[in-house]
């Protein structure tokens, strides 16, 4: 999995009272891409949600609108705990790798992908027990 990354844009302004000094604000904020890959396997989750997204695109009327997705991304510790926990929100697919390149030399593991565009995260609290 790629870092969970935000940007804001930083807008600067000048006081009238200051006119000489920069201000700073926040501006718009956006939320990179999020990779998730995995080792080749029989399941089609990942390509069943990619040709979702491509039959949205090929869509006339745009009325296929369960190609967005909220996701939860859970990281564990060692002893198997669930630690951490990201929700995020309104994801699809923006691009899908089904197959790496083939190499006879290499000795590697076949990985697949998908880059999700997403519209923001957030992490969840976890109640200790």
């Amino acid at each position: 999995m790629s870092p969970l990354k935000r940007h804001t844009q930083v807008i600067e302004h000048h006081d009238g009272a200051e006119p000489t000094v920069t201000r700073k604000a926040p501006g718009r904020t956006t939320f990179d891409a999020i990779i998730l890959e995995r080792g080749i396997t029989q399941d089609l989750e990942f390509e069943k949600w990619a040709n979702k997204v491509l039959s949205y695109s090929n869509s006339p009327n745009k009325q296929l609108d369960n190609f967005r997705k909220d996701l939860s991304i859970e990281m564990f510790n060692e002893e198997g705990q669930l630690e951490i926990v990201y929700k995020i929100y309104r994801c699809w697919v923006s691009e899908y790798v089904s197959s790496p390149d083939y190499d006879s030399n290499a000795i590697a593991v076949a990985v697949e992908y998908i880059k999700l565009e997403n519209e923001g995260w957030e992490r969840q609290l976890l109640k200790k027990k």
